[in-house]
């Protein structure tokens, strides 16, 4: 007799299919039930289980075509000699970038994905990795990564398919991994320094006396996370000294002092920035330039500036070193037009357009925003009469669409919070967001002229 259902009476019949059929409601429901004891055998291979369209082989296909040379001559382990096989860089560089792709920027994530997502684990091929290993392949490459992204950028201009002519540049905010609570002012950064020297001595004593207490891998795990925070607040006392000092230069002659210089103890080169919902917390300012013609992202730098007003003259320069050109026009917002960045970047050779500061409110005052002011020099007065024209509008308007659909890219794909601590690695985070931007849509720019020539 058929076992009746948890919620069916023992002593209540199981009515014939014709006294369902006239009474569907006291019918019993025939389910497919999970059966969990059954074994199965499964002969199949990565190949065949990842989806053919998967983004995963596009990625793959894109990173076996770049120069990893730079991360290959770095091993040490050759054929005919002793030592442990090294990882493929290809493995690695593909893996972050189909990370950043995904809006993945932990290491330790990324790890649980390379168990448990096809995808990943198609990539990895068979080959193990851990999260030590993909951190320290990331954080600790950060010339290769550079390197890379040049080697990219510097194809398509060989190509043809980037001129490079036209370049806007857009900052965003990015919080940095600190929170508020870890900003301390200069005294109270000197009193933790010498509470945390203290207890870098006391654990080096303890590992000498105690030894049979703790053992060594215990003693050294304590000492080194000792050692570690001694530093970040040591790196804090300095980053504090050089912000008073230069609270000090912006206070002469002013009647209002600035607040007290604070450095985090967690990431001591953040800073608090001002985002825009009109917040401030701890982040970095993230400078993308981009080529207008191609959306193709030819520079990248992360400062802890507060202000764009200075990050113009370093981008123009870091394209000159790049690529061994530089762009012919630059577009950027009011957020970078100072007079001494507009001076310095118009006096070798690049136009600005920017727009010109409460140019609506002097027109209404009835003076004109355009004519050359007593401040202006030359060059200064050249952009401010160009952006007069209808036609340097037109072109401004490009910036827009160009920069600030970038900056929307990488929000997409998580860019909201620096998974990484420090000015350099953040860097690198910056350039692997590019990286991946750049190889994605390198694709669409090779079909495009593909399609023209045919």
């Amino acid at each position: 007799m058929t076992s009746p259902l948890p919620f069916q009476s023992v002593d209540e019949p199981i009515p014939t299919p014709a006294q369902a059929a006239h009474n569907p409601g006291k019918g019993v429901p025939r389910l497919r039930v999970p059966v969990r004891d059954q074994v199965e055998f499964n002969w199949s291979s990565l190949e065949e289980r990842l989806d053919p369209d998967s983004q995963a082989r596009a990625v793959w296909d894109l990173v076996c075509r770049l120069d990893l040379s730079a991360w290959l001559d770095e091993i040490k382990a050759i054929h005919g000699h002793g030592g442990r096989d090294a990882t493929d860089p290809r493995v690695l560089v593909a893996l972050w970038v189909f990370a950043t792709l995904r809006g993945v920027g932990s290491a330790r994530q990324l790890e649980r994905l390379c168990g448990e997502h096809i995808a990943y684990q198609w990539l990895c091929g068979g080959v193990s990795v851990n999260y030590h290993t993909l951190a320290d392949f990331r954080s600790q490459g950060g010339a290769k990564w550079d390197a890379l992204l040049t080697q990219i950028v510097a194809a398509l201009l060989d190509e043809g398919l980037v001129t490079m002519d036209r370049v806007a540049q857009d900052g965003m905010r990015v919080r940095a991994d600190a929170g508020k609570s870890s900003f301390r002012t200069g005294g109270r950064l000197e009193e933790l320094l010498k509470e945390a020297e203290n207890q870098v001595e006391t654990l080096k004593r303890l590992a000498e006396t105690d030894a049979d207490e703790l053992s060594n891998r215990q003693c050294a795990a304590r000492a080194r996370a000792a050692e570690e925070r001694r530093a970040r607040i040591a790196a804090a006392v300095d980053q504090c000294e050089d912000l008073r000092q230069q609270k000090q230069e912006r206070d002469k002659g002013r009647k209002e002092k600035s607040s007290e210089a604070r450095a985090s103890t967690t990431d001591p080169e953040a800073r608090n920035l001002k985002f825009s919902d009109g917040g401030c917390r701890p982040g970095f300012n993230v400078q993308f330039a981009t080529d207008t013609a191609t959306g193709i992202v030819v520079g990248v730098d992360v400062t802890n500036a507060g202000s764009d007003s200075e990050e113009m003259p370093p981008m123009r320069a870091q394209l000159e070193e790049r690529y061994d050109q530089k762009p012919k026009e630059m577009l950027v917002d009011g957020g970078f037009a100072s007079l001494d960045a507009i001076d310095a970047v118009e006096s070798d050779g690049c136009k600005v357009y920017a727009p010109v500061k409460d140019a609506d409110k002097q027109q209404k005052a009835g003076k004109d925003p355009y004519a050359r002011k007593p401040k202006d020099t030359d060059h200064t007065a050249g952009w401010r009469k160009r952006m007069g024209e209808e036609a340097s509008k037109a072109i401004y308007k490009l910036r827009a669409q160009t920069a600030e659909w970038v900056n929307a890219m990488c929000r997409n794909r998580g860019l909201w919070r620096m998974p990484v601590r420090g000015l350099e690695k953040c860097r690198i985070v910056a350039r692997l967001y590019a990286i991946t931007h750049n190889l994605v849509h390198q694709g669409n720019l090779r079909a495009a002229a593909a399609g023209a020539k045919g």
